[in-house]
């Protein structure tokens, strides 16, 4: 990846000089290995210092020559958070916060939590550096997700999604993006996605709405609250040839739509329990909300949000400690 330093026990650098001594032009990396049940509570922990968000890296093996990949939810998972460079200062206090509150959850022992790492990531080199962790990758029985870099002979009926998710959350990597691509097919499959306008709540890089289009949705509607993100789906609904069906723009719900046939919300549950009740008026009568994101610990208390705006839950899926939800209108 990019040069910088090695990584560091409890976030004290060891290579030449500190970690923190980022300039102008770089960012300091902030990385955990996580067991998946435990990704949650360190993203939330490396959030606080890094308010431009977190990333999760599952482990994956590469297969078919490198174009394609297999997801091993046994080995842990790499949460990274990003500082900007330039206030060592700033840098150091995050580093011990950080360190600080990871060393009270790893004392509790529940799950392995690795040591606090940093490097510093040069803008010029981040760019491409990643792009080599993100390999062609199929999703259910038709559905393949190619990064535009990355060559791809398509068998008969494969759906191909185009993606260059830039910034912007939703690779298919994460099991959360993988199950609600799933559920999509499935959907597809049933007859309940072509001709329907979709809904795409928090779209990120793009991913749902351009499957959902690609699997014969009239159009798609994305919303998020992160500029980045709205660039990115406008920018891969381009690349696929489907900007005329794909509009992105940013903010939240409500959509100020007419309802929708189906809605997407690859949300985490803290945000899906309070809007349960614009999902639901959001959706058409007869149409489909697919909610993903959730962790299993938390599953219940989605379900009874649902249930109280009128959503009755008719298809669980799950891949490891993550669930989605498909919902009907009671």
């Amino acid at each position: 990846m990019a040069d910088g330093g090695k990584a560091t026990d409890g976030g004290k650098a060891t290579d030449e000089g500190e970690a923190t001594a980022a300039g102008a032009g770089a960012w300091l990396e902030l990385s955990v290995a996580a067991d998946i049940e435990a990704v949650e509570a360190v993203s939330e922990i490396l959030g606080r210092v890094a308010p431009v968000g977190t990333s999760v890296e599952p482990a994956f093996e590469l297969s078919d020559e490198g174009l394609g990949a297999r997801v091993d939810a046994t080995r842990p998972a790499i949460v990274r958070a990003y500082l900007p460079g330039g206030d060592e200062a700033a840098s150091a206090r995050a580093i011990a916060e950080a360190s600080e509150a990871l060393g009270h959850l790893q004392a509790f022992g529940l799950r392995p939590i690795g040591e606090l790492t940093t490097r510093v990531v040069r803008e010029a080199d981040w760019a491409e550096a990643w792009k080599a962790h993100f390999p062609v990758l199929r999703v259910g029985r038709r559905l393949v997700i190619r990064p535009t870099w990355r060559e791809h002979e398509p068998l008969p009926g494969d759906v191909v999604v185009a993606l260059d998710p830039g910034m912007a959350f939703g690779t298919g990597l994460h099991p959360t993006t993988r199950l609600c691509l799933a559920a999509l097919e499935r959907l597809a499959d049933q007859g309940d996605v072509e001709g329907r306008s979709v809904l795409d709540v928090g779209c990120g890089s793009g991913i749902l709405s351009l499957a959902a289009v690609l699997l014969g949705a009239e159009r798609a509607v994305g919303v998020d609250t992160d500029p980045i993100a709205v660039g990115s789906t406008r920018a891969n609904a381009a690349r696929n040839e489907i900007g005329s069906r794909v509009t992105a723009r940013e903010g939240s719900l409500p959509s100020g739509e007419p309802a929708f046939g189906v809605v997407l919300a690859n949300l985490i549950a803290g945000l899906l329990v309070p809007l349960a009740p614009m999902l639901r008026t959001e959706l058409a009568d007869g149409g489909a909300l697919l909610a993903s994101g959730i962790f299993v610990d938390r599953e219940a208390e989605v379900v009874a949000a649902f249930e109280t705006a009128g959503l009755h839950v008719t298809v669980r899926a799950a891949e490891g400690d993550w669930v989605a939800l498909e919902a009907r209108p009671t």
